[in-house]
């Protein structure tokens, strides 16, 4: 096991992408902590499945969009782990609208969870990590941080932010031992999402995709396990697209 030994938290962990990456952190050997804002239950949920499975989980509550919050969290994720490794901020909203129709409580809140949500954890955990010489921090971002989509202008960038603060704070830390990079997930069927895939069961959607799948959260979760990971010792400061590839081409469809 890869990670044996080593703490991870995981914010937004209580369903899709983050279930998915506690999941596979855990199997790889790590004690994970699987935050959650208001799915208790659901949280509940996966540490049981990890614990079942022979691993070592928690689950605990906070909302990263509060500094204060995110700070205690991860001082209690150190307390009930025994210290702290690996942080994955992939807690995130939605709140999608065109931009001439967008409240700014919209706006600000979508900031708030997606891109100060991360910000707060990685200040909270940055001296330890330092300190320790050793850690790495994956950021859950999106393509659309490097793209555009209509009615995706708060979520756009919320994520290009984040992008730019991966690249900023792998150079920041770096001197330190402590890496960090991006997973740039293309379009994953989650909750997240499902306002988008509404229309026509994502059918429309999936014809832009060459690969002609979308992601399932596990593929998003085995690379950031891999980033979080030994295999990945050289790597920082890298944004990685799992996209299908989604946006390596040019237009949409033939020409």
């Amino acid at each position: 096991m890869k990670l044996h030994n080593q703490a991870a938290l995981v914010t937004g962990g209580s369903r899709g992408i983050g279930k998915a990456i506690a999941h596979a952190l855990a199997a790889e050997g790590a004690s994970v902590a699987v935050n959650y804002r208001t799915r208790r239950e659901d949280a509940l949920g996966v540490v049981k499945e990890i614990e079942e499975a022979g691993g070592r989980a928690v689950a605990l509550q906070a909302d990263v969009s509060d500094a204060a919050a995110a700070r205690a969290l991860v001082e209690d994720a150190k307390e009930a782990l025994g210290g702290l490794h690996i942080l994955v901020n992939n807690a995130g909203v939605t709140d999608n609208g065109l931009i001439w129709d967008m409240a700014p409580d919209g706006w600000w809140e979508v900031m708030r969870v997606n891109f100060g949500g991360a910000y707060h954890c990685t200040n909270a955990v940055a001296e330890g990590l330092m300190r320790q010489r050793r850690g790495a921090i994956v950021n859950i971002s999106s393509v659309m941080g490097e793209r555009g989509w209509a009615g995706q202008s708060n979520y756009s960038a919320s994520k290009g932010a984040l992008n730019a603060f991966t690249r900023s704070t792998a150079i920041e830390l770096a001197r330190f031992g402590v890496r960090v990079n991006g997973v740039l997930g293309g379009i994953v069927p989650t909750d997240l999402v499902g306002d988008v895939l509404a229309k026509d069961g994502g059918r429309g959607m999936k014809r832009q995709i060459p690969v002609r799948t979308f992601a399932e959260p596990g593929q998003i979760a085995s690379v950031v396990t891999f980033l979080a990971g030994p295999d990945a010792s050289y790597i920082t400061g890298e944004l990685v697209q799992v996209d299908g590839g989604l946006t390596a081409q040019l237009g949409i469809g033939h020409p």
